[in-house]
């Protein structure tokens, strides 16, 4: 794809979730797509430095003035924030619910026309790992994070539908520096490949409403993602370097949900009362 660090076509990139561990990562890289950078977070767990391109803006995506005045002047958001593991409802509902709500709806108020939406692979975790599926599948979320990345995507498609707000939905794998258990062999996502899957999401015209799987180029795969063929992705790195270290751990118990489902321990966690 094309060099974009000269080329800037967005005046202000909004980047939420900034303080995440994937945010943390993809914040000083993206430093190229627009004049501006805005990054948010929870006041508390966003450092409040700045890079010189960059505007520090705290929010509470559940708080839907505060979402407002995070998106004005934004023309392009990479929406990561939220509750990212799996959580008790009422925790998932406030950020990641309203949240992805109050998000678009900023957007559709203040003419934002194109949102990567960091969804989840959990949307689809209830499959088992000798299955192979892809984006258009029957969802089967694994829990209550995994069912907020379904109504994401559900919203992502309405605001297109109805007022032409284009998403790729990014169901994202495993992104670590490395895979860090068998599960992740399949679902390991590289920074780098997340990188260039982030800067096609963005630039790459007409995507409507895209759903694609955020994943690295691995020897197992559980998902046919020739969806994401729109975007040009074609994934460089694979999880088969670090075999050898990963299967030197212990193998999860036989018909286990770690060793059976494609959302692992998501499938079993909770429930929390």
């Amino acid at each position: 794809m094309a060099n974009q660090d000269n080329i800037r076509p967005f005046n202000r990139l909004l980047l939420t979730g900034a303080a995440g561990g994937v945010g943390k990562v993809i914040r000083p890289r993206v430093a190229s797509f627009a004049g501006t950078i805005r990054i948010s977070d929870l006041a508390a767990a966003l450092p409040p430095e700045a890079a010189p391109n960059e505007e520090v803006v705290p929010c509470d995506l559940s708080d839907k003035q505060a979402v407002g005045a995070l998106v004005q002047g934004c023309d392009a958001v990479i929406h990561l924030g939220g509750v990212s593991v799996e959580r008790p409802f009422e925790e998932v509902l406030e950020a990641n619910i309203k949240g992805v709500y109050n998000l678009y709806e900023a957007a559709r108020k203040h003419g934002v026309k194109r949102i990567i939406f960091a969804s989840s692979n959990h949307v689809t975790g209830f499959y088992r790992q000798d299955e192979k599926i892809d984006a258009h599948a029957l969802r089967r979320p694994d829990g209550y994070y995994g069912l907020s990345k379904s109504f994401g995507e559900d919203v992502a498609q309405f605001y297109f539908d109805r007022y032409g707000i284009e998403t790729v939905s990014i169901r994202i794998g495993s992104a670590f520096p490395e895979p860090k258990d068998r599960r992740m062999m399949a679902s390991w996502l590289s920074y780098d490949d997340l990188l260039d899957l982030l800067q096609r999401s963005l630039f790459t015209p007409d995507v409507g409403h895209t759903v694609v799987y955020g994943m690295s180029d691995n020897q197992i795969k559980w998902w046919d993602n020739r969806f994401a063929e729109k975007l040009g992705f074609a994934p460089r790195d694979s999880s088969e370097p670090f075999r050898e270290k990963v299967e030197a751990q212990p193998a999860p118990a036989p018909g286990s949900a770690v060793a059976v489902l494609q959302g692992g321990a998501f499938t079993t966690t909770g429930p929390f009362e």
